[in-house]
C-alpha cells in the first residue's frame, strides 16, 4: 500500500478522534454530559417506576409501594440521609439534587433523588434521599457501539480514499521514474499518465519540459560535435603548414625555429582539446557501453601518473578485488585522468589504493597538493570548470578531464566523491 494512503488514513482517524472529542465537550457544555444521558436512558425503567408508580401513591402508601418495588426489582433502593449524600456528591451535582432532580452516578451504576422537598411523604421525608444501585447501566457497551459506528464511517471514507490515492500514487511513481531516467541521461523518457488522472496536467507539463530540454541538449551536443569535427580540418592544415615551414625555412633561422616549436605546441594543445571534446560528447550521448568481464587488480596496477612527473607514486592494489563488468579501456582512462590531475598539483606524493567492501569496490587517488575547497567539489566535474587559483592556471588543462572521469564512472553505475586526505591534499574516491 502506498505511503500516500497511510498518511490519508492517519489524517482521517485523527480528524475523527478530534471531532469526537469536540462533539463531546460541546454537548457537555450545551446539554450536559452525554455519558450521563446514555446512563439515564439505560436506567429509564427504574426512573419510570420511581416517578410514575411510587411517587403517584398517596402519602400513606408511598413507603409500601417502595417496598413492593424492592421485592421485584434487581436494583436496590435505599433511603439515605441528605447530608451524607451531599458530602459524597461533587459540588456540580449538589444543586441538582437539592432541587429534586435525578442525579446519575455513571461510575457507580446508580442514581440519587430526594424523596421530596416538602416532607409530604412521611415525617422527615425532606431529609431523605433515594439511592438506587445495581442499575442496568453499561457505558462500555454504549462506547463500543459508538466506536463501531465511527469505525464504519472511517472505513467508508478510507475505501474511496484508498482507491483514489492508489491511482494518484501510481501517477506520482511514473513521474518519479521519468525524473530518475531523465537525470541519468535518458532524454527520451516521458511520463505515461491516464488523461483522467488528477496529475495529468502536471505530467503534460513535465513531458513538455523534458521535450524542450532534450531538444536543447541535443542541439548543444550536435553543435559541439560538429564544431569539434570541423576544427580537425584546419588543425591538420596548420600541422602540415608548420611541418613545411620547419623543413624549408626554420632550419636556418633559430628564432623562427623557436617560434615554429611554440606554434606546434599550441596546435597540439588545440588538437588535445578537440579530441577531449569529442570524447566527452560521445560519453554524453552514450546510454550504455560495451561490457565485458575483466579483472580489476591488473587494470589498476597498469595505471600510473605521467612519466614526466617528479612526484613519488605508490600503489596499494590487493589481488582479491575480483572482476568487474564494464569497459576496461574507459575505466582505465578515468583513473589515469585522476592520476594525471593529481600529478599537476601534488607537491611530492601520489597514492593509488583500492579495497573491496562487500559488493562494492573503492578506488582512491590521493595527493599532497593544495586540495579542492569544499564549495567547489560539486563543480569540478563540470566541463570547463576551473578553480580561480594560481596553481590551476599554472597547471594548464581545459577542465575536461574530471568531467570525462565522472561520466565514465556514471556509465559503470558508480559514484565519485571528493574529500580531504591525511596527506594534506585532495582524495578522490570512485565507488563501483
Amino acid at each position: 500500500m502506498n505511503r500516500l494512503f497511510w498518511r490519508f488514513a492517519l489524517l482521517v482517524m485523527l480528524a475523527i478522534t478530534l471531532a469526537t472529542c469536540a462533539i463531546y465537550f460541546t454537548f457537555s457544555r450545551l446539554f450536559g454530559d452525554p455519558l450521563e444521558e446514555i446512563a439515564r436512558r439505560q436506567a429509564a425503567g427504574q426512573i419510570f417506576l420511581l416517578e410514575q408508580y411510587i411517587d403517584k401513591a398517596p402519602s400513606d402508601e408511598w413507603l409500601p409501594r417502595l417496598n413492593k418495588v424492592r421485592e421485584v426489582s434487581e436494583a436496590t433502593l435505599e433511603l439515605q440521609p441528605l447530608p451524607a449524600v451531599l458530602a459524597a456528591l461533587p459540588s456540580s451535582k449538589r444543586g441538582q439534587l437539592l432541587q429534586g432532580a435525578v442525579v446519575i452516578d455513571v461510575g457507580g451504576k446508580a442514581f440519587y433523588r430526594r424523596v421530596d422537598t416538602t416532607g409530604a411523604r412521611y415525617i422527615g421525608s425532606d431529609d431523605d434521599v433515594i439511592h438506587a444501585q445495581r442499575l442496568p447501566i453499561d457505558i462500555g457497551q454504549a462506547l463500543g457501539m459508538e466506536a463501531i459506528r465511527f469505525g464504519v464511517i472511517a472505513l467508508f471514507l478510507l475505501v474511496p480514499i484508498g482507491w483514489w490515492t492508489r491511482r494518484h500514487w501510481r501517477g506520482l511513481l511514473a513521474l518519479s521514474k521519468v525524473a530518475d531516467d531523465f537525470g541519468q541521461g535518458n532524454l527520451t523518457a516521458r511520463a505515461e499518465v491516464r488523461p483522467a488522472s488528477s496529475i495529468a496536467p502536471l505530467a503534460g507539463r513535465i513531458n513538455d519540459m523534458a521535450e524542450r530540454i532534450g531538444l536543447l541538449m541535443e542541439a548543444h551536443k550536435n553543435l559541439l560535435r560538429s564544431v569539434s569535427h570541423e576544427l580537425r580540418t584546419p588543425i591538420a592544415r596548420l600541422e602540415f603548414g608548420l611541418e613545411l615551414l620547419r623543413e624549408r625555412h626554420a632550419a636556418d633561422d633559430p628564432a623562427l625555429q623557436k617560434r615554429v616549436v611554440a606554434m606546434g605546441t599550441d596546435v597540439d594543445e588545440l588538437k588535445t582539446l578537440v579530441n577531449e571534446l569529442l570524447d566527452l560528447t560521445q560519453l554524453d550521448q552514450a546510454q550504455s557501453m560495451p561490457r565485458q568481464l575483466f579483472a580489476l587488480a591488473p587494470l589498476l596496477s597498469s595505471c600510473a601518473p605521467p612519466q614526466s612527473s617528479a612526484q613519488q607514486f605508490s600503489a596499494s592494489i590487493p589481488d582479491d578485488l575480483g572482476e568487474l563488468q564494464g569497459d576496461p579501456r574507459l575505466l582505465a582512462r578515468a583513473i589515469n585522468n585522476l592520476l594525471g590531475n593529481a600529478a599537476k598539483y601534488a607537491a611530492s606524493r601520489i597514492v593509488l589504493s583500492a579495497e573491496r567492501d562487500g559488493a562494492a569496490v573503492h578506488i582512491t587517488v590521493e595527493d599532497d597538493g593544495p586540495g579542492i575547497p569544499p564549495e567547489a567539489r560539486e563543480h569540478v566535474f563540470e566541463p570547463f570548470y576551473r578553480l580561480a587559483r594560481e596553481q590551476d592556471y599554472a597547471a594548464s588543462g581545459y577542465g575536461l578531464g574530471l568531467a570525462i572521469t565522472a561520466k565514465a564512472v556514471q556509465l559503470h553505475g558508480g559514484a565519485i566523491a571528493i574529500d580531504d586526505t591525511p596527506l594534506g591534499g585532495a582524495r578522490i574516491t570512485i565507488t563501483l
